[in-house]
């Protein structure tokens, strides 16, 4: 019963939108109302408001951190099992895409991944951040730098993890996150992605 409560609290915690909560904290048009209508910070961004993207980034980041860093930190005491601080990993991630709190409506899991990865296992986080940096920098399109790193992360995750349930949740992460950037594949094959700090239109 704690393993289930770990995973919906993770879920829970995995459903605050920090794209809309810090849009309506500005005074902001709902984030799922212009650019690509992802509410995530690639998006915020879009708006303008450089500091309301940086503050959704870290929101997004942190929230993914903080669900797997408290399964970790309880695990003992609470008697989690290794498996399930994979499925709270997991569970983080399908909150911000399918958020309880805004009708299901979420991003597509970029920052809170990195977030997770990061308590899984700082080494595979940073390594991914690395590749997210140097494609985003390079191409200026943050889709590219995202879906890159992403099949990059099981690889890497597999060197540096402990344990395998938590290389699988890796994997699990991964598809999520490729499977919710299939709009901007089909746009980045077709040429018309729009690149990082592209003004927004309604």
């Amino acid at each position: 019963m704690l393993n289930f409560f770990a995973v919906l609290t993770a879920y829970l915690l995995g459903s605050l939108s920090f794209a809309v909560i810090v849009s309506r904290f500005y005074g902001m048009d709902d984030p799922r109302s212009y650019g690509s209508g992802n509410p995530g910070a690639t998006n915020v961004l879009r708006s303008g408001k450089k500091k309301a993207a940086a503050l959704t980034l870290l929101g997004d980041a942190l929230k993914g951190l903080v669900a797997v860093v408290l399964a970790r930190v309880f695990q003992d005491s609470l008697g989690l099992a290794d498996a399930t601080v994979a499925w709270v990993a997991v569970a983080a991630l399908i909150g911000h895409m399918w958020p309880v709190f805004f009708g299901f409506k979420g991003g597509k899991g970029v920052a809170t991944a990195l977030g997770v990865l990061l308590a899984l296992s700082w080494p595979t986080a940073l390594i991914c951040a690395a590749i997210w940096l140097v494609m985003a920098f390079g191409f200026k399109v943050s889709s590219l730098a995202a879906l890159v790193a992403t099949v990059a992360s099981p690889v890497i995750a597999y060197f540096f993890m402990p344990f395998d349930s938590w290389v699988a949740a890796t994997v699990v992460i991964a598809i999520l996150v490729l499977y919710r950037h299939k709009s901007n594949i089909q746009n980045l094959l077709q040429g018309k992605e729009s690149k990082i700090g592209d003004k927004a239109g309604k």
